[in-house]
This record gives structure tokens, sequence and C-alpha cells, in this order.
């Protein structure tokens, strides 16, 4: 695995000016890692990285891990298997479907698996890994989205960009990080960076029900966080007046968002700006968590 791996890439940290913002007299900042790595982008970068150290440290084979048709993960852990010589396979959720990300998968070199709805349902349940890891032994199991401690602590790498580059803005500090959250893992790692200096917000791109609290409690305890709700009525679910938000927005700022996680949060951001919940004068770091190639599938 070629060593420039293990050196934090460049993201970075642009003003974001946008009316509502203005109007609630917040400072904001977006931390652009959309634009880490053409493939290994975003939050994937963060929580593969300690996944990889641990498969080399291992000389495992092979990586294997889950996702759904448009799997930002599944995407980027196939690039980052071709790139850093590591075998890849994927357990996908339903049933075999053609979409731009599939095709990358296999253009990619995954071998692909397709669980059925129930089957993939079962990925929580003991025992699941057991025949995975009969059918490719020694290889190391990721869990869904790039979770777990190491998807965490490779998230807390996040905030050193950020802040290597706040003396650029003009800012002496910052109040608070806004992003979406999605498994829990990137917001965890954030509080795990924090440790309480500055407030984190999550806002839910799923629903409370997908367990993101219990996933944050069990890797960095309770306190230091606030989760918002965001999803718009469920994963993966769009609407007309999040989709304008999105293309006002990309024409405020020249800024890609995708839907299901970075636009929501955005959006979610701008209802809690015009409601209060921020002082005037808070400087704020919005994360752009990438993901843009998931784009192809609804757009």
């Amino acid at each position: 695995m070629s060593s420039c791996f293990l050196d934090l890439p460049h993201a970075p940290l642009q003003p974001m000016r946008l009316p509502w913002l203005e109007s609630a007299n917040i400072e904001a900042a977006i931390l652009r890692l959309d634009l880490v790595d053409p493939l290994i982008s975003g939050n994937k970068w963060f929580k593969l990285r300690h996944h990889l150290l641990q498969a080399r440290e291992a000389r495992a084979p092979g990586l294997i891990s889950l996702g759904g048709n448009h799997s930002n993960h599944l995407h980027a852990l196939a690039a980052a298997g071709k790139r850093f010589g590591f075998a890849t396979a994927g357990l996908l959720r339903g049933h075999a479907q053609d979409t731009p990300t599939v095709r990358d998968l296999h253009a990619l070199g995954m071998e692909l698996h397709w669980l059925g709805h129930g089957g993939y349902r079962a990925r929580h349940q003991p025992g699941f890994w057991e025949p995975w890891q009969a059918r490719y032994p020694g290889w190391h199991c990721i869990p869904e989205g790039g979770g777990g401690l190491q998807g965490a602590l490779g998230c807390a790498l996040i905030v050193e960009p950020a802040r290597l580059q706040l003396d650029a803005l003009g800012w002496p500090d910052y109040h608070a990080w806004w992003l979406a959250a999605g498994t829990g893992t990137t917001l965890a790692g954030l509080v795990l960076a924090e440790a309480g200096r500055h407030a984190v917000h999550g806002a839910l791109a799923v629903p409370l029900g997908h367990g993101v609290p219990q996933v944050v409690a069990e890797l960095a305890g309770t306190r230091g966080y606030q989760l918002h709700e965001a999803c718009r009525g469920g994963f993966a679910r769009l609407d007309d007046e999040l989709l304008a938000f999105i293309d006002e927005t990309e024409r405020h700022t020249g800024i890609p968002l995708e839907a299901l996680y970075t636009g929501k949060a955005l959006l979610a951001l701008r209802e809690q700006a015009q409601a209060g919940l921020f002082a005037a004068g808070t400087r704020l770091i919005f994360l752009h968590t990438g993901g843009l190639q998931g784009r192809r599938g609804y757009l």
C-alpha cells in the first residue's frame, strides 16, 4: 500500500455565503470532503483509512462489506481495493439491478452478491459473517458504511484539515460543526475529536429508528452533540422542495450537492438557522461528506 494513503488529504475549507445565513448573522464555511479524491471520496476516505491499515497489517488478501445499489461506501471500497492491491467483494441489498454505481463496481473488479431484502436485514444477526468468512478466508470484513470504531477513529481526523485553514478564513476559532448523519460513524468521529471543545450537530438523514444515537453512544458517548431531524419522511426520500433548494444553493455557491445526505443536512441547517438555534455571530463549519457519484441514481 502506498505510504501516501497515510497522509491526510487536502480538503478545502471555503466560505459559504447564502442569503439565509446572512439573515441569521451566521458565518459559515464548508469543508469540501468531496474534493479529497476522485474515487475514494468524501467521508469515505476517512472511514476506510483505519480499516485499510488494519487489513494491511493482517495481510488480508481482500476486503468485504455491505451496501445498496447506489452505495457510496462500496464505490469507494472497490476503488480503494483496486488502488491498493486488495480483492473486494460486496454484499448488496435487494436483487440484482443495473445502476451506474453497480456498473462501476463491476469495472473496479468487485465481486457482487445480492442478498435480497430479508438476507440483508439479517446483517446484524449473530453469525451473519461466518459463511462469508468461510467463503473468503482471511479477508477483512468491514461493517456497513465503513462503521465501527475503526471508521470513527478515521473520521476523527476530519477536524485537522479544517483547523489548519482557519487563519485563511480570518477566523480565530469556530463554534460548531454541522453534518449529515447516516450511520452515525462520522458524527461519532467528530465527537471524539472535539471532546467537548466545540458543539457537533448531526442532521439525521435517516429515521431515528435506524439507530444513530446508539451508534454514537457506543463509539463516542452521549455528550457533545445534538441531533436534528432531516430525513424528510424516510431514508432516500426526495421531494420537490429539497431538490429546488439544492438547485438554488448550487446556483448561489457553485458547489455540487447530493440529495440523500448533504442536501438534506443543509436544508435542515436553514430551518434551524431561521428558527434562531444559533446566536448572532456564530462561526459554523458545514461538512460536505461527498457522495456525488450517487447523484447519478436520481438525476
